[in-house]
C-alpha cells in the first residue's frame, strides 16, 4: 500500500473514531444528567427587571429548588422586548435542564403579536410546570385626583388621547390587561412601554404617566404609603390584603384578564427531567413558608403538569390571537 493512501486512510479512521467517541461521551452525558439531575448550577431566565412579578416569583420558588437539588439556582434577568430576548436565549440552551426559562403572559402575547420571532413558541419550548398567577391592580397617580374605576374612565373619555398608561414593555401581559382595559371602557389612552414593572411604578408615581396594571406584590407597599392610588384588583375575588378595593369584573362588567406565572424549558429536555422539575415545583409551593410568602403578594399557586402546562400555553395562545386583532395591534 503506498505510504499515501495508508495515511489517507488512518486519517479517516482517527476522525471516525474521534467523532464516535464524542457522541458517545455526549450521550453519556445527557444520560448521566437525565440521571443525576441536576449535575451543575440551574439557570432560571426572566425577561424582566429585578423587582418585577415575574422576577419575585422565580426569586421565591428558585433558592428552594437549589436546597432541594444541592446546586446553585441562578436567577438571571434578561429585560426588553416584552420578554422575547429572554426566550431566545433560552431557546437555544442546551436541552438538559439547567437552563429554564420564567414566563408571564407575555410569552403567548409574544407569540401572536411579534411575527418574526427568532424562536418558533410552540416548537422550541417544552411545558414544564405553573407555578400560579399573581393578583394585578389598576393604580394611578395620585396627581390625577381620581377614587374609582369610572372617575378614570370619565376623564379619559373627556381628554381622548392626553391619559398615558404604562407596561413593561410592549406585548406583556400588563399591555395586554390595559388594552383589555381600553376596549370594555372605550376609553382611548396612549400606551407608554417600559422595560418593567419598577420603571412603570416609578413613572406613575412622578405623573409624568397616570396609570397601569402592575402586579400586586411590587405595588403593595407604595399603595399602602399613598404614593399609588389603587382603584381595583384584577381578579375574580377581592384580594384579602385589600379588602375595601373592588374586583374589576364587579365595577367593568366584561372585563377579562389571562394570567400565568410558569417555567419553560428548550424542546427536546428529557421527559424524566421536566417531571422531576414539576414534581419539585409542586413541593416548594406547598411549603408553609413559601405559601406565607405567596399570600404576602396576594400570589396564587397553581402547580400542574409538564402536559397541562403545554395546553395552558396553547390555549393563551388562542386566546391572545384574538385579542391582539380586537385590540388593532395586528391585522386579522
Amino acid at each position: 500500500m503506498h505510504s499515501a493512501t495508508f495515511a489517507i486512510l488512518r486519517d479517516v479512521t482517527l476522525a471516525s473514531a474521534l467523532a464516535t467517541g464524542i457522541a458517545v461521551t455526549a450521550a453519556h452525558g445527557i444520560a448521566q444528567a437525565q440521571q443525576h439531575y441536576p449535575t451543575k448550577p440551574v439557570r432560571i431566565v426572566v425577561g424582566f427587571s429585578a423587582g418585577s412579578a415575574t422576577d419575585i416569583t422565580a426569586r421565591m420558588v428558585g433558592p428552594r429548588l437549589g436546597e432541594k437539588w444541592g446546586q446553585p439556582v441562578i436567577v438571571e434577568n434578561r429585560p426588553g422586548a416584552g420578554s422575547t430576548l429572554a426566550a431566545a436565549a433560552v431557546a437555544k440552551a442546551t436541552p438538559d435542564g439547567h437552563t429554564l426559562l420564567l414566563i408571564s403572559a407575555a410569552f403567548a402575547i409574544g407569540a401572536v403579536l411579534h411575527t418574526q420571532l427568532p424562536y418558533d413558541p410552540l416548537k422550541d419550548f417544552v411545558g414544564v410546570a405553573q407555578i400560579g398567577a399573581s393578583t394585578g391592580a389598576l393604580t394611578v397617580t395620585p396627581s390625577l385626583g381620581v377614587k374609582s374605576v369610572q372617575e378614570l374612565i370619565a376623564l379619559a373619555r373627556e381628554r381622548p388621547g392626553k391619559i398615558f398608561y404604562g407596561s413593561a414593555g410592549a406585548g406583556s401581559g400588563i399591555h395586554m390587561t390595559a388594552e383589555r382595559f381600553k376596549m370594555v371602557a372605550g376609553i382611548k389612552s396612549v400606551h407608554v412601554a417600559f422595560k418593567g414593572q419598577p420603571e412603570m411604578l416609578i413613572e406613575i408615581m412622578a405623573g409624568r404617566i397616570h396609570y397601569g396594571f402592575p402586579g400586586l406584590g411590587p405595588a403593595l407597599a407604595m399603595i399602602k404609603e399613598g404614593r399609588l392610588v389603587v382603584l381595583a384588583v384584577v381578579t375574580l375575588k377581592r384580594s384579602p390584603l385589600l379588602p375595601d378595593v373592588p374586583t374589576m369584573v364587579e365595577v367593568l362588567p366584561g372585563f377579562e384578564r389571562d394570567a400565568t406565572h410558569g417555567i419553560l424549558a428548550p424542546a427536546g429536555t428529557p421527559r424524566r427531567i421536566l417531571n422531576k422539575i414539576s414534581r419539585d415545583v409542586a413541593g416548594v409551593l406547598d411549603l408553609p413558608e413559601v405559601k406565607q410568602q405567596m399570600q404576602a403578594i396576594s400570589f396564587e399557586p397553581a402547580p400542574t403538569t409538564p402536559e397541562e402546562y403545554d395546553r395552558i400555553i396553547r390555549s393563551m395562545i388562542g386566546t391572545f390571537s384574538r385579542v391582539v386583532v380586537a385590540a388593532g395591534l395586528r391585522a386579522p
